[in-house]
């Protein structure tokens, strides 16, 4: 028989929680007594009533079954609740087991007759469904206290008497072993269901949490370049006719620029596909991937000032990627909300164990830039460039204020790079 295979893919590892194939589970086998256990107790009361009287009918009690006094009555009335009192076994069984209990004392003490059959059903019973251990212990004691004394034990013991007491213990001490060992079982089953629910839930919020950073990638990468094409192919357009000349220069930056979007889109397809033969992997931007970032943007914008203050030489990879990419979603958010003419001063200040970066440009504050921390984007729900950049500053223990300061629209961010969060 072939085992069963995993139909998840390597290109693919955010699916793998949800695709992971249905083991076949043992099941124990179920018989009639877990199937039908109302019909069940019906027959097994029916047949213990029905052995009740062929007893009777062998041992002397004929003149019982002949039912021609009141005591006979009584007797024949006293078996049968006895019977079918097992009906409540599972539900009921200390209740049960007093009820035959009493039944047998009265038969043996009162009535020229045996004990009922019934009582050996009901001490399984007792040991097997009854959930207060007193109630069963109780219930067991003076059932074996009754039998000692009726088989005169304490007087003089027999061989007869002592396996008897010995039977009803071991009647009642099977059903007691059963019901440990399936309490045992369904804690078992119970702790499997939560491990595999907390299974399926860690690998949700594994699968939410990289989907989320891919987003974020996603939107770094696209939109600051889209942004570039989208400016210069217009700028291109407008001089076309005029300046043939800059308009092709203008059309071959649009051309680098989705070029180097190509390139990164790639790189992050790459890590989406480990398994692929795709493994020459460009290294993640840092802050020195900021002066280039800058000339490019130059080529667009009016003016953008760099300038850096302390050593970044100690910058953790972490604290530069996210440093580049908010300086990259900030000039980004620039191009798309304020144009050409905009001036930009980007400024980045490091001491010993935080990084400030500061992006602040003069453009409209009154049209359609908005006032809070939100881009235009991002209210009508298709933007993630403010959220992204504040998201990744709190990953790493951070913060990130944008907003409008004295008159300038500015972003503002605070990295730590020290104690950097994982």
């Amino acid at each position: 028989m072939k085992s069963p295979s995993l139909k998840t893919s390597a290109s693919n590892p955010s699916n793998a929680s949800l695709e992971l194939p249905k083991l076949p589970v043992w099941q124990p086998f179920r018989g009639p007594f877990e199937r039908w256990p109302h019909l069940t107790d019906l027959l097994i009361a029916l047949l213990m009533f029905l052995l009740t009287l062929l007893m009777w009918s062998r041992d002397g009690s004929r003149e019982v079954l002949a039912l021609q006094g009141l005591w006979d009555v009584i007797a024949f009335q006293c078996a049968f609740i006895g019977s079918f009192a097992l009906l409540w076994r599972r539900t009921h069984p200390w209740q049960v087991q007093a009820v035959i209990l009493g039944v047998t004392i009265l038969l043996e003490l009162g009535l020229p007759t045996d004990g009922i059959v019934a009582m050996a059903v009901s001490l399984y019973s007792l040991g097997r469904y009854e959930a207060n251990t007193r109630a069963s212990f109780i219930g067991i004691i003076a059932t074996l206290v009754f039998v000692a004394f009726d088989q005169g034990i304490p007087a003089r013991p027999t061989a007869a008497g002592t396996v008897t007491v010995m039977l009803v213990w071991a009647l009642w001490y099977i059903g007691r072993r059963l019901r440990f060992r399936g309490e045992y079982l369904r804690l078992l089953e119970e702790r499997a269901k939560y491990l595999e629910r907390e299974r399926n839930a860690e690998s949700e919020r594994a699968v939410a949490a990289e989907r989320t950073r891919i987003a974020r990638e996603m939107h770094d990468v696209v939109a600051h370049q889209v942004s570039l094409m989208t400016v210069q192919a217009g700028a291109a357009r407008a001089i076309s006719r005029n300046n043939p000349q800059a308009a092709s220069e203008a059309m071959a930056s649009v051309e680098a620029a989705g070029r180097q979007a190509m390139t990164e889109m790639r790189h992050l397809l790459g890590v989406l596909r480990p398994a692929s033969s795709y493994t020459a992997l460009t290294p993640q931007p840092g802050l020195n991937d900021l002066p280039a970032l800058i000339e490019k943007v130059r080529q667009v914008l009016t003016e953008v000032d760099y300038e850096t203050h302390g050593t970044q030489e100690n910058v953790p990879t972490s604290v530069a990627l996210t440093a580049y990419r908010i300086v990259q979603e900030s000039l980004t958010n620039v191009i798309k909300h304020v144009g050409v003419a905009a001036r930009v001063q980007v400024t980045l200040r490091a001491d010993h164990d935080t990084l400030a970066v500061r992006v602040r440009d003069d453009g409209n504050t009154t049209g359609d830039r908005p006032m809070v921390e939100t881009t235009i984007d991002e209210q009508t729900g298709g933007g993630h460039g403010i959220a992204g950049m504040r998201e990744r500053a709190e990953l790493l223990g951070g913060h990130l204020h944008a907003g409008v300061v004295d008159g300038s629209f500015e972003v503002y961010a605070q990295l730590p790079t020290g104690m950097v969060k994982t």
